[in-house]
């Protein structure tokens, strides 16, 4: 199995529970992983070969710049579910890591995440 891996991508959105996170919003960053094979992009060098991750990072802009979610757990399930939709039969899974560096917790840490899995993964 090959891996197309689209790593720390930042956006800007308002998701989560309070009402201040709504309003004023805060940063997001989201790491995709798609299981896909590559091989024949890898010896015809041609995009159709392959899965654009122009076109998954667009995805996840659109949802993470866009309607706000509650939960970062629904941001991530709406990301790998879309992109799954998109491109099927090109990947056969999804790994969505969506980091929320600055929530509203007090304490210190350096962050909170969610990571799913949706399709399947082989090694």
């Amino acid at each position: 199995m090959d891996y197309i891996h689209l790593r720390d991508m930042q956006f800007f959105g308002y998701h989560g529970v309070l009402k201040e996170e709504n309003i004023l919003g805060q940063r997001f960053r989201a790491s995709v992983s798609l299981a896909v094979d590559i091989q024949k992009a890898g010896q015809t060098d041609d995009l159709d070969d392959t899965v654009s991750y122009v076109g998954v990072y667009d995805i996840c802009r659109e949802i993470l710049e866009g309607k706000p979610f509650k939960l970062i757990e629904a941001v991530a399930e709406t990301i790998a579910t879309t992109v799954l939709q998109r491109y099927e039969g090109q990947i056969f899974g999804c790994r969505v890591e969506i980091i929320k560096p600055d929530p509203p917790i007090p304490g210190h840490y350096k962050e909170v995440a969610v990571e799913i899995v949706r399709g399947k993964f082989y090694e």
